[in-house]
């Protein structure tokens, strides 16, 4: 792959970004798209789901589907 560097100006604002955008030219001519790199400190690791949440769900004996029991019914092999 090609490097390019970029000068001091686009490097001031591509530091400030933290989610992808499109590189255009002057005519709005997209070039590319940058995707800024997230130190893993900064992962949103944090679940959806309460843990409240979690033990109902586990109580409530509600059907479940393994991986492979989801993807057979969708018909995938």
């Amino acid at each position: 792959m090609t490097r390019l560097t970029v000068d001091a100006t686009l490097l001031e604002m591509l530091a400030t970004l933290t989610e992808p955008v499109e590189l255009c030219d002057a005519a709005g001519n997209v070039l590319g798209q940058y995707f800024p790199k997230v130190p893993p400190a900064e992962h949103a690791l944090e679940p959806q789901i309460s843990r409240e949440e979690i033990e109902r769900r586990k109580k409530a004996h509600e059907a479940t589907y393994s991986t492979s029991e989801v993807l057979a019914r969708l018909g995938k092999p």
